[in-house]
């Protein structure tokens, strides 16, 4: 099983905010790689229960490194800023 933990700080507005150095970046794209890996295997030979929970952890770490994104933008935002910073997902 694998277990990610995420350091979370608190930032000057109030709100938790996840801090991803590049190293976890990095790690974090390796073991989605990993876990994609996994599931085409698990596809053809394990029950689809198992193909089910690989691809439940693959969504949580695609959404956590959207989250940091999405965060990062906020934290750095003016204030008084309208709130348009662009496609906030790039």
């Amino acid at each position: 099983m694998i277990t990610i933990y995420v350091c979370q700080t608190e930032n000057r507005v109030g709100f938790n905010n996840m801090a991803l150095s590049q190293s976890v970046n990095d790690s974090l794209d390796e073991a989605e790689s990993n876990l994609r890996n996994a599931l085409a295997y698990a596809a053809r030979q394990e029950k689809p229960f198992v193909c089910n929970i690989i691809a439940e952890m693959i969504t949580k770490i695609d959404s956590m490194k959207q989250m940091d994104n999405i965060m990062d933008k906020l934290e750095n935002r003016s204030e008084g800023d309208s709130g348009t910073w662009g496609p906030i997902v790039e």
